[in-house]
Formats: structure tokens, C-alpha cells, sequence
């Protein structure tokens, strides 16, 4: 069986988690999320703890088990404590502005660059060259924090554009004579 997959969810005070049907609702502080269950999987409540076991021996059931398993992890994670992500802008003149729930992006285009934000998701800047997006839904998070950084991908000459906080760019060397 997966290692993974093994390890039972606890759920935290404040967190309910229903499991009806096909479907999985985890409620919290910060908002709800469902997620569809797995026929390869059987998801059991035990006071205050959830077990994924395998349906069969098959290797997809195996494997389904911890992939459920984390899915719901994070879930529960997510309306618990929440998910954000760090970008940091670099270059002269880059600047990012949190409007509502507008991103607004100056990074050396013609135009600033407005990107709107869909429900559940904050952003904020700290500061003009740092972003910070949370929400409770890990996927969401990373996705908009992905859509933000394609933007302006940093270039690898001399480093600019917008990259996570914890991104390390390889800068290349010039070509010589």
C-alpha cells in the first residue's frame, strides 16, 4: 500500500468534513471545498480522523489511495491555515499594485497589465516589487501565482522580470569575441 496513503488525516477543531455519496466537503474558517471521490478509494471517518484504504489490490487503487489522501490533506489545510505565495518583482521601473481584487502590473510593457483575481483568491503587495496571494485552495493558489509570473518570466541575462520569492534564476554569461 502507499506510504502515503497510509497515514490517516486528523482534522482540526473548527474543520467539518462530510463524506457523502461521491463527494468530499471539508468546511473551515476560511471558506469550503468539495472534492470528488475516487471509486478506488473508500474514505472512512473515525472521530476526528480520516482513513483512505484501497478498494482492491490493483496498482492505480494503490496509488489513488495517497493521491486522495494529500488532496484532502491539503484541503483541510487550506480552510484551516490557508495557502499564499510569494513573487518579487526585478528590474528598474517594475512595480505591482493590489487593487481590490485587480492586480495591477507595470513591467516595462507599453501598458500596465490589469489581471483579475477570481473569487477566494487575495492578493496583496507589501511592498511595490513583492506579491502575496492566499487562498484556501492550494491548486487555485498556485495557478494564479503561476499566471501572474508568466507575465514577465525572469530573462536569463541580467535576471529581470517576476519570479517566486524562493526562485533562483540561472544567469547566463554574454557571448564574447
Amino acid at each position: 500500500m502507499s506510504r502515503i496513503g497510509k497515514l490517516p488525516v486528523t482534522i482540526p477543531a473548527g474543520v467539518e468534513v462530510a463524506v457523502k455519496d461521491n463527494q468530499i466537503n471539508v468546511k473551515g474558517a476560511l471558506g469550503a471545498l468539495a472534492l470528488t471521490q475516487n471509486a478506488l478509494v473508500k474514505v472512512e471517518n473515525k472521530g476526528g480522523t480520516l482513513t483512505f484504504v484501497p478498494v482492491d489490490e490493483s496498482r492505480e487503487a494503490n496509488a489513488m489511495s495517497g493521491t486522495m489522501r494529500q488532496l484532502v490533506n491539503n484541503m483541510v489545510n487550506g480552510v484551516s491555515k490557508g495557502f499564499e505565495k510569494k513573487l518579487t518583482l526585478l528590474g528598474v521601473g517594475y512595480k505591482a499594485q493590489a487593487q481590490g481584487a485587480k492586480l495591477n502590473l507595470t513591467v516595462g510593457y507599453s501598458h500596465p497589465v490589469v489581471m483579475d483575481m477570481p473569487a477566494g483568491i487575495k492578493v496583496e503587495t507589501p511592498t511595490p516589487t513583492e506579491i502575496l496571494i492566499k487562498g484556501s485552495d492550494r491548486q487555485r493558489v498556485g495557478q494564479i501565482a503561476s499566471e501572474v509570473r508568466a507575465v514577465r518570466p525572469p530573462e536569463p541575462y541580467k535576471g529581470k522580470g517576476i519570479r517566486y520569492a524562493d526562485e533562483k534564476v540561472v544567469i547566463k554569461e554574454t557571448k564574447k569575441k
